[in-house]
């Protein structure tokens, strides 16, 4: 009776629920089924450690129910008060963490869940199994009551697992979030005129300056940026989280990158304030106005649909920006390759900046084959994963076919590459875990 009662309970919340979030975050509705999954699951791990909980002294046993609600109501919590104080109006450090802790709680109670899963499998089976032999073996059954079952086994791996995903995601956060790694690579291109052989192009991308706590960390990566004394340096988009004013704390830092040719910029999917629910469309579009002006300050050039030439009469390559283009629909289609790349075809090399990688495959290789190399960001690597050596893997890799680093093609008889960058800060989880941030070198050569 209680564990109908507790369904019918799950049932009327997640309904009402849904509603509200319709009523209120209409463009969110359709992430509302992660939402019930992950109560689900947190329900699930609740009920497989709640006598466990229930057995302690009443004092420590309310304390661990509570820990363990925290982040669940904390999430709802921070959902309500969003809706009476916009987000951009709270103070982002605080956001940032705090949405992070959520974010690596539920990562630990995720690994734990799988594990009991296994666990709860194992005895559905072994249930059945002894169902239909029809027999109790009472000697058996007293030796396995006296070791260790695989489904305690599991459960007790489950947990564990989780503990070591908890401390390793606060690691992650502490140590290696700023943990600026600079990645070099060659590039020939063929065509490239002899006065760029050697060509330092550096790469940054995906500062997401909102998830900064200062300009201290940012004025290390600086530094390192500036000591490869680059011909060029590119920032390849989502300068913000969600407004521009997450960038004025770092005004005075980012103006200080310096590269011969000077430094360029294209706008991510974060940059255009999609994310915020704005009083107006005027409001939002200041806030994109607001965001040009501040590459003004910079001396960076934004390039908007739009290109430059760099070098001296017959002497030249192309320096390619497109607004954001993906090729996943939830993300934003703004970018116009006909449009930036305008009368350039007796440029002998072209670079494209473009945000989304997807846009390599869906469109630059198949309708633009003469864009030599294209450099993107996006992915961040997921800022979660493994780099040893030959071994690459990160749950980025089931997302985007092209995640982070060198990819070649040849179509019709021409080499097409591109390089994603990892990113050099982070967002949802203020931290990464084998996939560092990145300042990317890359050297051009005619040979």
């Amino acid at each position: 009776m209680r564990k109908a009662l507790y369904v019918i309970l799950i049932i009327v919340f997640l309904v009402a629920a849904y509603f509200v979030t319709g009523a209120l975050y209409p463009k969110y509705t359709s992430y509302f089924p992660v939402f019930a999954i992950i109560l689900l699951l947190d329900l699930y791990l609740w009920f497989s450690l709640k006598n466990k909980i229930l057995q302690l002294k009443p004092a420590l046993a309310y304390i661990l129910t509570f820990l363990y609600w925290l982040p669940f109501f904390s999430m709802v919590l921070l959902s309500v008060v969003s809706v009476f104080i916009p987000i951009l109006e709270w103070n982002m450090i605080f956001y940032t963490y705090l949405s992070g802790g959520i974010f690596i709680v539920y990562a630990a109670k995720m690994l734990a869940v799988i594990f009991l899963f296994l666990a709860d499998i194992i005895k559905v089976i072994r249930h059945a199994y002894r169902f239909v032999r029809q027999k109790k073996k009472k000697e058996a059954e007293m030796l396995e009551g006296r070791k260790i079952t695989r489904g305690r086994f599991l459960q007790n791996i489950g947990l564990l697992g989780g503990g070591i995903m908890l401390s390793g995601l606060i690691i992650g956060m502490i140590k290696w979030a700023h943990d600026f790694k600079i990645k070099s690579l060659g590039i020939t291109l063929p065509n490239l005129p002899s006065a760029f052989n050697g060509f330092k192009i550096v790469q940054i991308s995906d500062l997401h300056l909102g998830s900064w706590t200062s300009p201290a960390a940012l004025d290390e990566a600086i530094t390192k940026i500036n000591n490869l004394e680059a011909d060029i340096v590119v920032f390849t988009g989502d300068l913000v989280n969600y407004s521009t004013k997450e960038a004025y704390p770092f005004e005075k830092t980012l103006s200080g990158i310096k590269a011969r040719y000077g430094v360029y910029a294209i706008l991510g999917n974060h940059d255009y304030g999609d994310y915020v629910n704005w009083d107006s469309p005027e409001a939002k579009q200041k806030n994109i106005d607001d965001l040009v002006s501040f590459y003004d300050r910079v001396g960076w050039n934004l390039l908007r649909n739009d290109h430059d030439l760099i070098g001296a009469h017959a002497e030249q390559i192309a320096l390619i920006g497109v607004e954001n283009w993906s090729a996943i629909s939830r993300f934003p289609r703004y970018g116009n390759l006909d449009t930036a790349d305008g009368n350039i075809n007796h440029v002998p090399v072209k670079i494209l900046l473009s945000h989304d990688p997807t846009h390599w495959d869906a469109e630059i290789c198949k309708t633009h084959k003469d864009i030599d190399l294209t450099l993107s960001g996006h992915t961040h690597g997921f800022q979660f994963g493994i780099e040893w050596r030959n071994l690459r893997w990160s749950p980025a890799q089931y997302m985007y076919k092209q995640w982070a680093g060198f990819y070649a093609r040849e179509t019709d008889g021409h080499e097409q590459y591109l390089y994603v960058n990892r990113g050099l800060g982070n967002i949802g989880y203020p931290g990464r875990i084998g996939i560092l941030p990145e300042i990317t070198l890359l050297t051009l050569y005619n040979v």
